[in-house]
Parts: structure tokens; sequence; C-alpha cells
């Protein structure tokens, strides 16, 4: 037995205790939050106004940043595109691993290409980059485990923009989660720069081409806007300790758009207020709206898709197909299937593995052992995965 059961059920028994009340509470938390949504819906100005005073009690700040027009707007998606190029693209990785015989990193992208109304069959691409010797080490170190994200993440928008510029017609290119580059920053702040200042340059280059690019974040937990309803509540004296300010903890954006929107609607479109802010300016400031497919998503999208209205209905229709075709759990098809592309499977990791070493002994390379633990894991009947 590897658990204390007797603590956790304790535990569990003290939680169900306090389940009734903290229903109680949340309830009252999220009408007192559909209140201030409302009241504040069509005070785009003032709400600025409280923002900004926020800001410069706490720079760091991370909410939303609401835009002319009617906070609490629901628009119907338009008519569907006779023709357009829809581009999917996500990516795994192997971290490099001190426990293993050979030090190696992989970073795999899978991607897929799909022309609406043409009949074809998606087209789809795999890049898969093996990093090796002084490639897996960074000016602080051996690559961590966020620094090897990011640059699957970079992998991932190099390919995009790679067959955006080969498709034809309206193109809309997606990946999985924010559009905002994150993590990476424990790998050294020169080479986050680095990646940044080419995420900045691919982004640009999407635009240049007329690309519709978005990132679907998938069941949000983010309170962006109710974090902006927050601050519409605080008092001035409150707002200098705005950081430890959540009179409205525990409700999210989830719910409160969840109640706004109908099967189908999106929202109106919200900037982002976030410590990135100033790396991302002019056409490049990321924004997002929710869109109700079913279930709720964020989607994020630059500036001069935000301010693109042909655009913006370009991506809300196509996305609401996509969701179709995965009936009762919807999520966009085409991103599901570049998950399935790009992620690399336990035997493919062993193959990798193997032809790394075969190759290493045959031509006079060095190649190390397991380290014990590894080697007590790997016996048979271990089930354990750390």
């Amino acid at each position: 037995m590897t658990l204390n059961f007797q603590q956790v059920f304790d535990k569990i028994r003290e939680i169900g205790l306090g389940a009734r009340q903290r229903r109680e509470t949340l309830e009252h938390l999220r009408l007192l939050a559909w209140d201030l949504f409302q009241h504040w819906s069509e005070k785009a100005d003032e709400l600025n106004a409280k923002l900004e005073r926020a800001r410069q009690a706490d720079p760091s700040l991370r909410c939303a940043i609401p835009l002319p027009g009617s906070l609490a707007s629901a628009r119907d998606p338009g008519p569907a595109p006779a023709s357009l190029t829809l581009i999917a693209a996500d990516g795994s990785q192997i971290a490099p691993d001190r426990h293993a015989s050979v030090l190696y990193s992989l970073v795999n992208v899978g991607a897929i290409v799909l022309q609406t109304g043409s009949g074809e069959a998606p087209a789809i691409h795999t890049d898969s980059h093996l990093l090796f010797d002084d490639e897996i080490y960074t000016e602080t170190g051996m690559l961590t485990e966020e620094a090897i994200e990011l640059q699957r993440d970079i992998s991932e928008r190099k390919k995009l923009l790679e067959l955006a510029r080969q498709a034809a017609g309206p193109v809309v290119a997606l990946t999985d989660g924010p559009v905002e580059l994150w993590g990476a920053k424990d790998g050294g702040q020169e080479e986050y720069r680095r990646n940044l200042d080419l995420h900045k340059s691919i982004l640009s280059q999407m635009q240049s081409i007329g690309a519709t690019v978005a990132g679907y974040v998938d069941k949000p937990g983010a309170d962006l806007v109710v974090r902006l309803l927050e601050i519409a509540a605080l008092t001035d004296n409150q707002m200098k300790d705005v950081r430890r300010q959540h009179p409205l903890r525990g409700v999210t954006d989830r719910w409160l758009f969840g109640r706004l929107l109908r099967p189908g609607q999106r929202s109106a479109v919200f900037g982002l207020q976030s410590s990135s802010r100033a790396h991302y300016t002019g056409d490049l400031a990321i924004h997002f709206c929710y869109l109700n497919v079913g279930t709720l998503a964020r989607v994020e999208i630059p500036k001069w898709v935000a301010d693109d209205e042909e655009k913006l209905n370009l991506l809300h229709t196509a996305l609401l197909d996509q969701c179709r075709i995965m009936g009762a759990k919807p999520y966009p098809y085409l991103l599901h299937r570049a998950h399935e592309i790009a992620v690399v499977k336990f035997e493919e990791k062993r193959q990798v593995e193997q032809m790394l070493e075969l190759e290493l002994r045959k031509s006079g390379g060095e190649v190390g052992e397991k380290s014990p633990k590894q080697s007590a894991k790997d016996l048979p009947g271990r089930t354990r995965t750390r």
C-alpha cells in the first residue's frame, strides 16, 4: 500500500461536510458577478479608467481589457465560405533524461491541411527534430522540460507559416492553447527573448500573407473577464492592494459566458492585459473571445484578426464546423488529428533510443548506462510512472 487511505478518507469526509456551504457561497458570488457584468457592460470607458489605476498598482495584472461596444454582446455565426484552407499544428517532445543511457531530445510536430469544398483528403505533414550533444544545452545548462516545450511551440508556428504560404484562398491557421508564447524563462532570458522575437516575426509574416491565426483554449479555467469585474467593484483604497483583492474568487469566465451565449454564438472581443503586453504591440496585441461550441472555449487572436470582422466570422464558422465533426465531445477535429500525428508513442521512443545507441557503438562513440534508479523502474512488474 502506497497511500495512507485513512488520512485521505478523513480529508474527503471533511470536504464533504463543507460542500453545501461552498456551493451556496459560490452561487451567491456568481449572481454578484452576473449583476456586475450587466451593470458595466456598456461602460467600457469607465472600466478602462479603473483598469489603468489597477495597472499602476500591479503592472503584472492579468485580466481582460474592455473594447468599445457592449461587453455582453453575443454574435451568431455567418454563412460558411465556399472554399477555405484550414491548417492545424501540434507538437510533442522528449526532454533529455540524465537517467537514460544516451542523452538526447526530440521535438515532433504534426500538421494537417484541409481544403474545404475540394473533396480531397487532408494532407498530413510531420517534422521530427532530433537534438544531440551541444544541441541539448543552453547557456545555463541542459535543456529543461520548459525549454524544450518552448522549442516545440516555435516549431509548431514555423510549420504553420510554411504551410500557410503554400495555401490558396482564405487561410485559417490553428494551434492548441494560447497565441501568447509561454514559459522557459528559467532556461535563460536571452534564449527566451530570441524565441519571442522569432514568434513575433512569424505572426507578422502570417499577417502579411492575410492568414487568420488563432489559438484554441479548450475548457478554459481563466477568470480574465471576472477579474476585470473584480477590479470594477474595488474602491480606490482597495485598489492600492489589487493583487490581494479577489471578491469573486471561484467564479470563472466559463460560467459567465456559458450563461450568456447560446450554442454557436461568440462573445464580444476583449484585449488581454498581462505582463507580456509590452512585447505584443500594435497589430500583434493579443485579444480573445469566448465561443460556445456546445461547451465554452476561449479563442485567442492577434489584433489584426480582432479588427477584421470578415476574418472573425470566418474563424467563428470554421471552428463550429470543426467541432461538430467530433459530436458529443466538441473540439476542433483538425487539432485533434494534429495531436494524433504529433504524439510520440512509447515504442517509438524506445526505437529512437535503440537506433541512436546502435549508431554510436558502430561509429566508435560513447554509450553510457542507465542509472540504477531507471533500471529498477524498468524491472518487470513495475508500473509506476515516476
